[in-house]
C-alpha cells in the first residue's frame, strides 16, 4: 500500500511518456483481449496536455495496432484535468483526489464509469466499467512511467 499521497500537479506528473497493459473484458460473451502499448502526454493547447495512445491490440475480431488520442484541459483544481475527445466534446474528469477519482459519462445508449488509483510516482491505473444494453465490458488499464537514463522522460 502505498502511503505518498498523490500530486498535487496532475498536469506535472503526467507528462512525458508511459507504458500501457489493459485487459479487456466483454462480460456478456466472457471475451478477453488485451492491449500493450505506449501512452505520451505531451503539450498541449491552453495549458493542457495532447494524450496519445499506440499499442497493439489482441481481440478475437482485431489483432494488430490500434491508437487513440484525448485533449486534457486544466481543471477547476490543479489536481483534475478535464478529459476531451479529439473533436473538443467532454468525455470526462480524471483526479487522483479521494473524493474525485471517479466519475462517468454517457454514451447512448451505455454507462461508462472511470475510476483512477494512484500507485505512485512512477505508476497508476484506470478501470473502465462499461454497461447497457449494447455493451458490458470491464477494461482495466496499468501504466508504468518509462524512464530515460534513470530519469523521468519528458516531451
Amino acid at each position: 500500500m502505498n502511503h505518498q499521497q498523490p500530486p498535487q500537479d496532475l498536469r506535472g506528473y503526467l507528462a512525458g511518456a508511459w507504458n500501457v497493459e489493459r485487459t479487456l473484458l466483454d462480460r456478456a460473451s466472457g471475451t478477453r483481449g488485451t492491449f500493450t502499448g505506449v501512452v505520451r502526454y505531451t503539450e498541449g493547447p491552453d495549458g493542457g496536455l495532447q494524450y496519445r495512445e499506440d499499442g497493439t491490440m489482441h481481440w478475437p475480431t482485431h489483432t494488430g495496432a490500434a491508437f487513440r488520442e484525448y485533449l486534457l484541459k486544466p481543471g477547476p483544481e490543479p489536481d483534475s484535468m478535464g478529459v476531451f475527445f479529439p473533436d473538443g466534446r467532454p468525455f470526462h474528469v480524471m483526479s487522483f483526489a479521494e473524493q474525485a477519482n471517479q466519475d462517468k459519462h454517457w454514451c447512448d445508449p451505455d454507462d461508462y464509469y472511470v475510476n483512477y488509483t494512484w500507485e505512485g510516482p512512477d505508476a497508476f491505473s484506470f478501470t473502465w466499467d462499461v454497461r447497457g444494453p449494447a455493451k458490458d465490458l470491464l477494461l482495466e488499464s496499468h501504466l508504468v512511467r518509462i524512464k530515460a537514463g534513470g530519469k523521468r522522460e519528458r516531451y
